[in-house]
């Protein structure tokens, strides 16, 4: 499991704290008494999966250490409109101050979870993995692929390190040095790095069956038609995973899904989510 609180998720919520405080918060300093207690909630109004209930509790503390925050709703459950998700107790102005910023990454986070479960449950009973992508906003990529596993996703690569993935660009620098595919695959496997997955991606049927016989470890089929995939997946045999990419829609995905593919890479699921309507209403004491 992916842990969304880590030292480098803090720093990061330090810094959009620092970025919407600014100068202060001249509404609630100058008309909100600093003594005035009470209690708010943050309530779903849309149907959907939470992800990020920490992170928002996190959010509250480090604006006021004082604040008592409590989760009702634990993320990867699936909420309805008037769930309560959490409940927040103690000063007024400092829960006022921390609303946006908490309910930024509450919402966007749940957002993602709740599209990532959409599109789990549209394959639902299939030999099938939804997977995300690296098409992240910039230091955001923890959190939301943390939200894409929340919502019964499987994450792809979090960074460049963490295996080869030979694209299209890569395959034209390449073969413009004369590299065969079974060379290009055999280079990738001669830098010590055995561990690391190899995953090629090919755009017609005969790439798909140069990249099985050269020895790749996962084959991406880009853009192809659901015939095309399903005969890629008859000539790739069993010899390496399947992965589905390019223009993966909900209402697609199914009849994607059934062709027989090991993967479906949908990049929508990070960079295009809508947020999870989600609230803050406040109680005077």
């Amino acid at each position: 499991m992916m842990e969304p609180l880590d030292s480098q998720t803090k720093e990061l919520i330090e810094r959009a704290l620092a970025e919407d405080l600014g100068k202060g918060d001249v509404t609630t300093e100058t008309l909100v008494s600093s003594d005035q207690r009470g209690k708010a909630i943050l309530l779903a109004k849309a149907k959907g999966v939470v992800a990020g209930t920490e992170i928002a509790r996190h959010v509250f503390l480090e604006v006021d250490p004082e604040l008592k925050v409590e989760t009702l709703t634990a993320d990867g459950i699936p909420v309805t409109p008037g769930n309560v998700i959490a409940t927040i107790e103690g000063r007024v102005a400092s829960i006022l101050k921390a609303e946006r910023v908490a309910l930024n990454f509450l919402q966007h986070l749940s957002g993602i979870a709740s599209e990532t479960a959409r599109y789990v449950e549209a394959v639902k009973g299939l030999r099938v993995r939804i997977t995300d992508t690296r098409k992240t906003l910039p230091e955001l990529r923890r959190l939301q692929k943390y939200a894409v596993w929340i919502g019964g996703g499987k994450n792809h690569r979090m960074h460049l390190g963490d295996g080869f993935l030979i694209k299209d660009n890569h395959l034209m620098a390449l073969r413009h040095q004369g590299l065969s595919m079974k060379e290009i695959i055999s280079k990738a496997r001669q830098k010590g790095t055995n561990k690391l997955i190899i995953e090629i991606e090919v755009k017609n049927l005969q790439e798909a069956a140069e990249a099985a016989e050269a020895g790749a470890d996962i084959i991406m089929l880009d853009n192809m038609s659901l015939e095309d995939m399903r005969q890629a997946v008859k000539l790739i045999g069993g010899r390496a995973l399947v992965e589905a990419s390019g223009g993966i829609t909900i209402e697609r995905v199914k009849a994607v899904a059934e062709t027989g593919v090991n993967l479906i890479s949908v990049g929508a699921l990070t960079h295009s989510a809508k947020a999870l309507d989600i609230s803050l209403e406040l109680e005077i004491a």
